[in-house]
Order: C-alpha cells, then structure tokens, then sequence
C-alpha cells in the first residue's frame, strides 16, 4: 500500500459529532420523498464524458455479460446465515471474493467489517468509500434458501442488504475488466451491525478505528431496493430498555401494593402524549414488553423497549428528554398511589441504540454527480431520509448516499422478502450506480 498523507480532519470532533449529529433535515423533506431538479451543466458534462468513455463502455459490457454471476453471488451470499452479531461465516467468504478480485490488503477488522482497496492514480489523498452490510434481522436458526421464480429471488435476507454485496462484487469486476483507474482510492466494506441492535456498530468502526477514518472523503451505501431512490437524509434514533422492578406479591393476598406492571403502563400513556412536528419528522413507538410470572402474581420485574426517531437531532433530543420525564413521573405516580411498605417501584433505563442523524447537502457532488447519472437514462431520482450505515459519515459532515443495489424488491425484513433480477433494469442500476461512484472519485477519460 502506498503511503499517503493524512488529510487532517481530526475526524472533527468525531465521537462528539456522532452523538450530537447535524440540524434537521431541510424542512418539507422529513422522511418522506422529494423529486430531483435538474443537474448543473458542469456535473451533466462529466457524466456525458464517462459514458463517452470506450472503457466506461467495456465495463458496462462487462456489467452485461456477468449478470447471471451476480445473480449467482446473491444466491450464495444469501445461504451463508448473517444473524445479527454472528457475521462471521459470511465475512470470510466475501473477504475470500474480494482476495479473488484482487483488492489490496484485504481483511476482517476488529469489529468484524470486511475491507479491501482498489488503489487509484496516485494523484490523489482522497478515499472513496463503497460499502454494503453482511448483518440481516433474521435470527440464527432461520431456515434460509433461495427460491427463483421467473425474475425474482425469494428468501430471509435476500434483498436487504445481500444483494448490495453482490452489486459490490459486479463493480469490482466491471472496474478490473475495463481497467478503469479513477483518481481515488476506493475502499470497499462489508460492514457489520447495520441492522437492528447492531446500532452500526460496524461503520462507527469505520470512522473511528480503523486505519483510513482520516482519509475518507466520501461515502456510499450500496442499500436502497428500488430504481432512482436515494437516501441523503439520516435519521436519528434513539432507544431505550426499561426495566420497571417492584416487591412482588400475591395478586390478592398482596393487593394495594406498587405494582410495576402500572408504572411501565403509565410511562406508555406518557409517551404517547408527547407532541412531535409532522416536519422534521420524528416518531416513538412502545414496541416490546415481557415479564411477570403468573397470572396470579403481582410482578417483580416487566420490561418494554422503545424506539423513537427523527430527521433532526435536536428533535430527537427534545423527545427524549419527553420521554425520560415522563417515566419518572410513571414511576413516581405509582409509588404515590399504592403502598411501598415491601418496597418501591424503580426504573432502570438502558440505550441500546444510539444512531446520529444527518443530511447531505443536496447540493454535494455526491448527490449531483448522482443526480445526473440518473437522469441520463431518464431516471429521475427521488431523494428520502432512512437509517442506514450513511448515517454515521452524515453525521461527521462527510458527504454520504445510499444508493439503489437493485432495481426493484420488496417484503424487506420478512422470510418471503424479494429482489428483482431481470437483466436489463438490473445492469442499468449496477452502470449508474458506477457511473456515479466513478465521477466522485475523480476518473475523467
């Protein structure tokens, strides 16, 4: 690898950056979509100029002719299980394909990601990053295979993200084929954790651990499921475990004493009162409870898990602070209610997800060189906000878009979950999502 000089970011604050975020998505974006203007002449120009290309063409080509081996690699990527926090199988085989591709200094980091570069010209500090998630939300044990029916592939994962994997695959071969050498450097990831109570504990790595989160100029997400949507907004979340502990009794020799099983009830109540603006979009939801141990038994110990969300991150605060308060005043109301001669009712209240919200100027090259990509096949691109592993790089104020992997899917995080594999609208997504990576990273024939 050669040696380059760090660009000096300081990762800017990072950890303080990653928890604190940017300000709110512009106003009527929210979560919802919002369609592209037109492309500045000077990003249409490079486009033009790259399409133009005779080995942008053969890449292309090369996009055509190894369709059904991109097919191949979902299908086979697909049946190595992922669960959340058990990658592992899966990453040594995608480190095997990115070694057989031949990225340099290829390897599994400390948080599980798997890595590898394509060095660019040399005339550059830059680092591009290209990534996709290895985690699905299917749990071990899950039975997983693949089922083709005419141009669709069903099965646990399949979509979300494995076919951003193989996409990365494709685009590792196009470049080699056609012998495309941007300006940049490239960083290929599979990443980790991406999904669920991962927390993006993998792309977190990225930025703040391993040895290019100084360089890293610009990132992509290989994760959105239909033709010409963008993600350049991240949403923010914030969630909690509750756990509400009390004596315990008898349901009927013990009646009239605290009862915890109140307290979590009323903290929902709570919660549910909060008042949140349509734009910035934020969210809560009251989404898991458990405990007790009978029918006829006061509870010691009942828990609830919470997830709330918002475009903006002082929005996101303001909720949480709601939210906090108003399982205090739960518990506190319970204890005043009832009698606390066998003890209180408490709260212990635990984070167990933490994702930093952020935006991406619309007006970045990233999104622009996109923008005009798409728009050169006569997509037109509509820009939304989500969760994904662009969040964190939007949050550090580096430009970052998560870009469509295939051209159409559906039934995400479900077992009958589905990708589209017809040929000619999936090499069109494979072509523009390269073309777009290719204008960032400075290739100019």
């Amino acid at each position: 690898m050669r040696v380059r000089g760090i660009m000096g970011r300081g990762m800017r604050t990072a950890l303080v950056a990653i928890s604190v975020g940017l300000a709110a998505v512009p106003a009527g974006l929210s979560a919802q979509e919002t369609t592209a203007g037109p492309a500045s002449p000077e990003h249409a120009a490079v486009i033009d100029a790259i399409l133009a290309d005779s080995k942008f063409e053969a890449a292309v080509a090369e996009l055509d002719r190894e369709h059904d081996q991109w097919v191949a690699n979902i299908i086979e990527l697909t049946e190595i299980p992922s669960p959340p926090f058990k990658e592992a199988a899966r990453a040594q085989a995608y480190a095997d394909k990115f070694r057989q591709l031949g990225l340099a200094d290829v390897g599994i980091d400390a948080e599980g990601n798997v890595l590898g570069l394509r060095e660019g010209t040399g005339n550059s500090d830059r680092l591009i990053v290209v990534s996709a998630h290895m985690d699905t939300v299917f749990p071990e044990g899950t039975p997983i295979k693949v089922r083709r029916e005419g141009d669709r592939l069903y099965a646990p994962g399949v979509g979300d993200d494995t076919s951003g994997l193989a996409t990365q695959l494709s685009l590792i071969n196009a470049l080699n084929v056609a012998g495309i050498e941007p300006q940049d450097d490239i960083l290929f990831v599979g990443t980790v954790g991406e999904e669920g109570l991962g927390d993006l504990r993998g792309v977190r790595h990225l930025f703040t651990e391993d040895e290019y989160k100084d360089r890293i100029s610009a990132f992509y997400s290989l994760d959105g499921g239909s033709e010409g949507g963008f993600t350049t907004g991240g949403v923010g979340s914030k969630r909690y475990r509750l756990t509400f502990s009390g004596p315990g009794g008898h349901s009927f020799g013990a009646f009239g004493l605290v009862n915890p099983m109140s307290a979590l009830s009323q903290a929902v109540v709570n919660l549910y009162s909060v008042p949140v603006p349509q734009t910035p979009k934020t969210t809560y939801s009251a989404s898991v409870v458990g405990g007790g141990t009978s029918v006829n038994a006061i509870p010691r110990d009942v828990w609830l898990e919470v997830d709330m969300r918002s475009v903006s991150a002082a929005e996101l605060a303001k909720l949480e602070q709601a939210f906090l308060s108003g399982v205090d005043s739960a518990v506190n109301a319970e204890n005043a209610a009832r009698s606390t001669a066998e003890g209180q009712v408490t709260v212990d209240k635990k984070v167990v997800g933490d994702r930093p919200a952020g935006q991406t100027d619309p007006n970045a090259d990233i999104v622009a060189f996109a923008t005009a990509a798409y728009l050169s096949e006569g997509i037109t691109p509509q820009y939304g906000s989500g969760s994904t592993d662009s969040n964190v790089a939007m949050s550090l104020g580096i430009p970052a878009v998560t870009l469509p992997r295939v051209a159409e899917g559906g039934r995400g995080h479900s077992v009958d979950e589905w990708v589209g594999i017809e040929k000619t609208g999936s090499v069109r997504i494979r072509k523009l999502d390269l073309l777009s990576i290719l204008a960032v990273a400075g290739y100019r024939p």
